[in-house]
């Protein structure tokens, strides 16, 4: 059975389903109320919507990840290896590029809308002693350059904080926000 939303400028959606004679009309209020459902002729069965599961809200192709989900929630995020790039766990970036120890480029499965995100990140430590400074939008090839994010991507760079020397960070979190 497949039913068939037809919609006017008059403020009615008629739903209609093609083997049954007749069309069901919802008589939408103009301003605010209670939708009115009258059928003409009396449509007898059942009608199923699907719903939306966390899983396909979830997928990268899901409503969230179209940019379509609600304001204030990350719209990407990803934890990885920083002597590798390797995800431990993401939503919405694809890949992560190691250009050298501590440089990476963050690319997102579903572009951002525009390139006025706001992109934030934690790390570990490596080995050596000394916390770790992260420069967010800064260019990976070890100038330590601003670069301007895009819609699919943005660099990154971990420094050891009291050597400020590039080093892979055991763990690396990034979470990326837009409207």
């Amino acid at each position: 059975m497949s039913i068939i939303l037809q919609g006017s400028t008059s403020g009615s959606v008629t739903l209609q389903e093609p083997a049954v004679a007749g069309t069901t009309v919802l008589d939408l209020p103009a301003t605010s109320g209670i939708v009115a459902l009258t059928a003409s002729p009396t449509f007898t069965g059942t009608a199923t919507i699907p719903t939306a599961t966390v899983t396909t809200l979830n997928a990268p192709s899901g409503v969230l990840a179209t940019q379509n989900g609600m304001t204030g929630i990350a719209k990407a995020w990803v934890q990885f290896a920083g002597s590798s790039g390797t995800i431990a766990g993401s939503f919405n970036i694809s890949s992560i590029t190691r250009a050298s120890a501590g440089q990476y480029t963050v690319n997102f499965t579903t572009a951002m809308p525009n390139a006025n995100y706001c992109a934030t990140a934690s790390a570990s430590t490596s080995s050596a002693p000394g916390g770790t400074l992260i420069e967010m939008f800064t260019a990976t090839n070890s100038t330590q350059v601003a670069t301007a994010p895009t819609t699919s991507s943005f660099q990154m760079a971990c420094l050891l904080y009291n050597a400020a020397a590039f080093q892979d960070p055991v763990y690396v979190n990034v979470a990326v926000f837009s409207s």
